[in-house]
């Protein structure tokens, strides 16, 4: 009997959306291992079975998100999580914090009976229980260490997440021995590449370059008004027929929220993310989490809208420099968006990256 992730891979290659690729086929093996694995009934007692994960890692473009998120999307396992890494992590900093800020009755509401009664002042059980309370399944894009805090909570908390039978897929651009590398007290970190090594496969990703890429490097991103069609077109290929989601990004501790969301891609009008009062960070959240942006009905612009028009500046600024890949729709050409007004002529700089992020070159160095 095919699997779920076998049949959702070999019908987007006969509907062309995705190009055969043979250096993949270790990937769609082990994703297939996985889902087997996933199926297998209760252990004794009424447990959940032990279930290896996997850790997909490889340079940029090499199919790592595509997969996972078919994989994501096929695996008929209810109690799954697909996130990015570091909105996970901002969810965790936050619920510890809660943890060690919380009363009784705080803590009680946010963790439940059961897990505000164990682990003492310690935040790391509740936390981890909280989590395998909702989901078996974590899968996790862009899995990068670089934070000291992060560091220091990694492995204490995975180890609890796997006593409870959690299973992680991840992807990565690192192999896990070089995470977190020259990091601060590095030796910290280091049980948890241990544990990553046994509770996951290790699979290295190689070949041919992400199909979203070579799609994008022969497509236009940048439409005008009467060309909506091949925007709206590009947009549903590229997808390749995966639902759309809500995803919540924690950024100082606020919540933004983005409407439509295909795993690591999203799309969002003007208004949604410039007529808002957001910020650098909020941006800097956005280029990370997603490696494509598709951002739709960007007007003209004037002195009557120059806020707006600051804080495209700034969003452009944190997609160039995160190496995010940018789909416009908008009302005229870079050059005719903002031609006097506030702002006007630093607004050139934007046009020239702009352009820049339209170049085949551009597109042939983006991240996955």
């Amino acid at each position: 009997m095919t699997s779920r992730i076998r049949n959702a891979y070999d019908i987007r290659v006969e509907e062309g959306v995705l190009t055969p690729d043979p250096a993949q086929e270790s990937v769609i093996a082990a994703l297939e291992r996985l889902e087997t694995d996933l199926a297998k009934k209760l252990g004794l007692f009424g447990k959940a079975p032990e279930v290896r994960g996997i850790y997909l890692y490889g340079p940029p473009g090499r199919g790592k998100s595509m997969l996972m998120d078919l994989f994501y999307s096929a695996t008929p396992e209810p109690r799954k999580v697909r996130a990015h890494f570091h909105a996970f992590m901002a969810r965790i900093h936050d619920l510890v914090r809660q943890w060690r800020e919380g009363d009784a009755k705080t803590r009680k509401a946010v963790f439940g009976t059961q897990h505000s009664r164990k682990g003492g002042d310690d935040p790391i059980p509740p936390v981890a229980r909280l989590i395998a309370s909702e989901a078996r399944l974590l899968c996790f894009d862009e899995l990068q260490v670089t934070d000291i805090a992060d560091a220091m909570i990694l492995g204490r908390l995975f180890e609890a997440l796997f006593e409870d039978r959690v299973v992680l897929a991840i992807t990565s651009n690192r192999a896990p021995e070089d995470l977190y590398k020259n990091g601060v007290n590095r030796q910290l970190f280091t049980p948890f590449i241990d544990i990553i090594r046994e509770r996951c496969v290790v699979v290295e990703t190689a070949g041919a370059r992400d199909w979203r890429l070579d799609r994008m490097t022969s497509a236009q991103v940048w439409h005008t008004p009467d060309d909506r069609a091949g925007f709206e077109d590009l947009w549903r290929e590229l997808k390749g027929g995966e639902p759309e989601e809500p995803a919540h990004l924690t950024v100082l501790g606020r919540d933004v929220k983005i409407e439509r969301t295909v795993g690591s891609m999203a799309r969002a009008t003007f208004a949604e993310l410039c007529a808002r009062p957001l910020g650098p960070q909020d941006y800097l959240a956005v280029a990370r989490r997603f490696h494509t942006l598709f951002l739709e009905d960007v007007p003209i612009l004037s002195s009557a809208n120059h806020h707006e028009a600051r804080r495209l500046v700034t969003l452009v600024d944190a997609l160039y420099e995160a190496k995010t890949r940018l789909i416009v729709l908008a009302a005229a050409r870079p050059e005719a968006l903002y031609t006097e007004g506030v702002g006007a002529f630093e607004f050139e700089r934007t046009v020239s990256r702009f352009n820049e992020m339209q170049s085949k070159d551009w597109l042939a160095h983006v991240r996955d």
